[in-house]
């Protein structure tokens, strides 16, 4: 997704389209994306996630091959659909991996480490994305998402598959999983806090170009730079969340940050205006309490599912990629002023999700499961909640 971030301006002049067209590319990237979990994540519970995680490559190749190939941008809307769909499958798979092999306080240290490695990603792609811009058409980004691809491929024929029981039951009832999980109250309305938040990051990434080259006026290079600036604020967040919360309740850690996004809105709304730098600091700070978020969101909610982990993942990463994506067309549906539409949206996120966590921090189905910096031991390894 940010391998071709600073090329959006380029290709909305070469294919003599609009914004809201370009970005399409992005959004229906996306709810492809969003849309895949929900496919492959129950799948996965049947036939092993080794072979979903070949299989959705192989697509997520070819599609980037289509993408390059591209000469409309309906074409390339088009492409980026499959392509979207099938990374979905190789990012639900690695959750549930993890949740198989991890537990408790472990697992938050292991999901630590893996979105760290993960959000290198958007730091160094917009720095290679501009560097391919100067020597090749942006067509170049889509054979290179092509080879990442099969690089990823060489890693999984390495990998041991870590699913103990596969599902017996028919393909088609795969997927009815998804509903059992859903019924589920507690994840549910979990679900809907969590969900939630990606979407001001989403937004983010959808409006950063134009800000940063259209209204501010800097060249490709200049906004891989400070994009990069806001990834590497972003990367240092699960290790962050992991030494606050040795002494601060993952309550108290939770509640502070979506304080973090509502201020981060208002912020933007009197200073993101005035500089580029002004608008990158606020935006790095509310990227940051976004991604502190994830590890124990992502942790709290697969501790409510003692099976259906596939399901699980799926929903979770569904939910907050298809918010996501809503994110960057409500932010994108006026341009007049992107960071005004972008500061109100952190307020309204912020806002609303304080107050659903204020009415559910104390539950037991909350305070039970998140570890607490002065409980003993036996307390730390986050035993599985009984199923309501």
């Amino acid at each position: 997704m940010d391998l071709y971030l600073p090329a959006l301006p380029q290709m909305t002049e070469m294919f003599s389209t609009s914004r809201a067209m370009i970005n399409l590319t992005l959004g229906g990237y996306l709810v492809a994306f969003a849309v895949g979990m929900l496919f492959w994540g129950p799948l996965s519970e049947r036939t092993g996630r080794k072979p979903v995680l070949f299989v959705a490559l192989g697509i997520y190749i070819a599609a980037s091959l289509l993408c390059a190939a591209s000469f409309s941008v309906e074409a390339l809307i088009a492409a980026r659909i499959p392509q979207g769909f099938a990374g979905g499958g190789v990012t639900v798979v690695g959750t549930a991996i993890v949740k198989e092999m991890f537990d408790g306080r472990e697992r938050e240290r292991v999901m630590a480490r893996v979105m760290s490695l993960v959000l290198i990603a958007p730091m160094v792609a917009p720095v290679l994305g501009a560097f391919l811009l100067k020597i090749a058409s942006w067509r170049v980004m889509f054979v290179v998402l092509a080879l990442f691809g099969g690089l990823a491929a060489a890693l999984v024929s390495q990998y041991r598959e870590t699913l103990a029981e596969k599902s017996t039951g028919p393909f088609v009832k795969s997927w009815n999983r998804l509903g059992v999980v859903l019924l589920n109250p507690r994840f549910a309305f979990l679900l809907v806090i969590f969900a939630a938040a990606p979407m001001s990051l989403m937004a983010l990434i959808g409006i950063s170009a134009y800000v940063y080259v259209d209204r501010f006026g800097m060249s490709e290079q200049a906004f891989s730079f400070l994009f990069a600036f806001n990834a590497a604020c972003a990367m240092i967040g699960p290790t962050l969340y992991l030494r606050l919360s040795r002494s601060i309740a993952v309550q108290t850690i939770i509640l502070s940050c979506f304080g973090i996004i509502a201020l981060g809105g208002l912020a933007m709304l009197t200073f993101g205006g005035l500089s580029p730098f002004g608008f990158a600091a606020i935006a790095a700070t509310t990227t940051l309490a976004v991604i502190i978020l994830r590890v124990p969101g992502a942790n709290l909610l697969l501790d409510q599912q003692l099976r259906d982990t596939g399901s699980a993942a799926a929903l979770i990463q569904f939910s907050g990629t298809l918010l996501g994506a809503a994110g960057i067309l409500i932010v994108t549906a006026s341009s007049h002023d992107l960071i005004r539409n972008y500061g109100i949206l952190l307020v309204a996120i912020g806002s609303i999700c304080v107050a659903m966590w204020l009415a559910v921090r104390h539950r037991p189905f909350v305070a039970d499961t998140l570890f607490r910096p002065d409980a003993p031991p036996a307390y730390q390894t986050n035993k599985e909640p009984e199923m309501p």
